[in-house]
């Protein structure tokens, strides 16, 4: 995996990064402040695809707009584009996790001719907020208002925040407690997570949770208009994305292939196994299609 750098449509620089794998490419909508180790299945030679992502705007190392708003969900898909144009990469299969799914599903809404397939993991396409633990029964009237006000507490208390999460120890024990928190669960390699959660931990998290109340106006979506070939994978116990709203929002998609895993919001790390199977799925389906249009 290398870094480089990418220049948005706004002028913005972007740190982004790809694999050096050989086979088709695949552009990933990163969750929110995540890094390339979340996927262990993608960053392996291995992995039979070659990945595009980037980090996004004030975080990892991609500069903060000069315009503070321009972090909107506009500007996360123009980011995106211009990742694969840095690329020379005209249309290829989009993945998206987490808040990731609300910009490739955007993507492929507005961009049709770039995407010629979809796979949506752990997120959903609309009402980021909406979703948060959705899973614990907690009615929609209630939880939304209740997240979105911890956001908006988190970000007034964004330096004390900092000094706390930046002095955590991180290793193999504090992994493990991490994944039998009911926030994570067991399942994947506490090396990985440690790695993962060590550099996540390191965010300012002013900026961090400013980025996500950013998206908090982006209304509940389907994946209606959406042609090209669809996978979603949902998370049974996932605390931070509603897999009921998930595998709601791909109903309106006759052709959707859709799997509930059992895991957590971390799905990815979790589960890479199922990400790379549903992966190498979803392009074989890709190839018919494409080989169809032609």
């Amino acid at each position: 995996m290398r870094e480089h750098d990418v220049r948005a449509a706004d002028g913005t620089r972007l740190r982004g990064w790809c694999t050096e794998s050989d086979g088709p490419v695949v552009l990933l909508c990163p969750g929110l402040g995540t890094i390339p180790e979340a996927w262990p299945a993608l960053v392996l030679p291995s992995s039979g695809v070659r990945v595009l992502s980037w980090y996004h705007r004030g975080t990892m190392g991609s500069e903060r707009p000069v315009d503070a708003a321009r972090i909107s969900l506009d500007d996360h898909v123009a980011d995106a584009v211009a990742v694969l144009d840095a690329a020379g990469v005209r249309r290829c299969v989009v993945m998206g996790w987490s808040v990731g799914v609300m910009v490739a599903a955007e993507l492929a809404r507005r961009y049709p001719g770039r995407v010629s397939g979809l796979l949506l993991a752990a997120g959903v396409p609309g009402d980021l907020f909406g979703g948060v633990l959705g899973v614990l029964g907690i009615p929609a009237a209630v939880r939304r208002p209740l997240v979105v006000g911890s956001a908006v507490a988190v970000r007034a208390v964004g330096p004390l925040v900092d000094a706390v999460l930046h002095r955590v120890p991180v290793n193999r024990v504090t992994a493990a407690l991490l994944q039998h928190s009911g926030f994570m669960l067991p399942g994947a390699d506490p090396a990985d997570v440690a790695k993962a959660v060590r550099r996540f931990l390191g965010h300012d998290w002013r900026w961090y949770v400013t980025l996500a109340l950013a998206l908090a106006d982006v209304p509940r979506r389907d994946l209606a208009g959406i042609t090209c070939p669809v996978t979603v994978l949902a998370a049974r116990f996932d605390v931070v994305a509603d897999p009921r709203q998930a595998v709601k929002a791909a109903a309106c998609l006759p052709q959707a292939r859709v799997r509930v895993v059992p895991t957590s919001h971390f799905l990815p790390l979790e589960a890479p196994e199922v990400i790379a199977e549903e992966l190498q799925l979803l392009v074989d389906r890709v190839a018919v299609v494409e080989r169809a249009r032609r």
